[in-house]
């Protein structure tokens, strides 16, 4: 046991004389072949087979709404940002608490935050894109129907490719400086739950939020992330499907009419009878009808005329036209901006997706730049 504490001793002080003499391009690489070999031989690769679960089990549950309705398509996305966020934030919530002390001690012996910071940007990174990966190949492989033609690229899967990196790179940052400011991994591990359920419940899609609280959707990254997924997915003109499967199961209730006499006057005033028929004269006839004894006897008594079926409605105006009304009204009715499909509107996303992993990344070197006034 001595020897091995010795042998460590001596590499941690072989690195520490490296770290010294290296400019910040020099240790951003002495750093980075480090991580890699954590990838490899402290299991940090388990990342990778837990992002692949996750995706398959998102993938079973979408697969048959996803991309073909606009319910289905705008729970799809959500799910998606999810396992995107999830990943990115577990990628990193450890990775600068784990080793405080030792990069304390490299801090006073010549690392220059920006390098390590670097070093773990291009690291996080590469296990970002390598999620991303997995995740679009589990989702297609468990039966999700990417569209085909994207936007920026021939291939729909790379432009989402392109989105979903974004937002777990930027998830990755944000715990990257979250793991700066905690003092132990536990209080990493304390912390995240609640950075997840601000991401989630402020995401301003699926949960419905106070007007007051509205401004707060500016600082998560589920917002752009759900809005640049929901506008590739193009969810404005996805049918919404809602309505007409309610009706499917309700073909067998019963529908009963009624009316009153008076109302049924009413009725007939109102429909401008003289456009169809100008022969007659209907104001007279609805000034008798008024007066007539039978209908002033009866006037508030309720009369049912119709008694039927909602499927024998359907079946008389023609179900599959009546569906297709329905839905493209309610899809019209439905319509988000936030949502259009334009080249515009993605880079727009885009371009708040990389806001975020830069500011993440700065507030991450300022606050470590601060580690030697750590008293404990």
């Amino acid at each position: 046991m001595p020897d091995m504490n010795a042998e460590k001793s001596m590499n941690t002080s072989v690195r520490e004389m490296n770290v010294r003499h290296q400019g910040r391009g020099g240790q951003v690489w002495i750093y980075l072949g480090k991580l890699l070999r954590m990838f490899i031989y402290q299991s940090d690769w388990k990342m990778l087979p837990m992002s692949a679960l996750i995706a398959g089990l998102v993938g079973l549950v979408i697969r048959r709404k996803m991309f073909l309705n606009m319910e289905g398509t705008m729970m799809g996305s959500f799910a998606i940002v999810c396992v995107c966020i999830w990943n990115g934030c577990f990628n990193s919530i450890q990775a600068i608490c784990r080793e405080r002390d030792v990069i304390k001690r490299e801090h006073r012996s010549g690392m220059h935050v920006s390098s390590y910071i670097t070093s773990h940007m291009i690291y996080q990174a590469m296990i970002c894109a390598l999620q991303t990966v997995i995740t679009l190949y589990v989702t297609r492989m468990t039966g999700v129907q990417y569209p085909k033609e994207g936007l920026f690229t021939e291939w729909m899967i790379v432009d989402l490719g392109i989105s979903m990196m974004l937002i777990t790179y930027a998830s990755d940052m944000l715990s990257l400086w979250v793991s700066t400011i905690a003092r132990s991994a536990t209080t990493a591990m304390t912390i995240m739950p609640f950075i997840l359920i601000f991401q989630l419940v402020f995401s301003g899609g699926m949960l419905s939020i106070p007007k007051w609280a509205e401004p707060l959707t500016n600082f998560t990254i589920s917002n752009p992330g759900l809005c640049v997924i929901g506008a590739q997915a193009d969810i404005n003109n996805r049918p919404f499907v809602t309505i007409t499967d309610m009706l499917q199961k309700m073909r067998g209730k019963e529908i009963e009419i009624s009316m009153t006499p008076g109302q049924m006057v009413d009725m007939l005033e109102n429909l401008d009878l003289g456009k169809y028929v100008e022969e007659v004269d209907w104001k007279k006839v609805i000034d008798d009808l008024r007066k007539s004894p039978d209908i002033v006897e009866h006037i508030d008594e309720s009369i049912m005329f119709l008694q039927t079926t909602v499927g024998e409605v359907l079946d008389t105006v023609g179900e599959e036209t009546l569906k297709a009304y329905l839905e493209s009204s309610a899809s019209e009715a439905s319509y988000n901006p936030n949502y259009e499909c334009t080249k515009e509107n993605i880079i727009g996303y885009w371009g708040r997706l990389i806001l975020f992993i830069l500011v993440f990344s700065l507030l991450a070197v300022i606050t470590l730049e601060f580690i030697d006034k750590d008293k404990r």
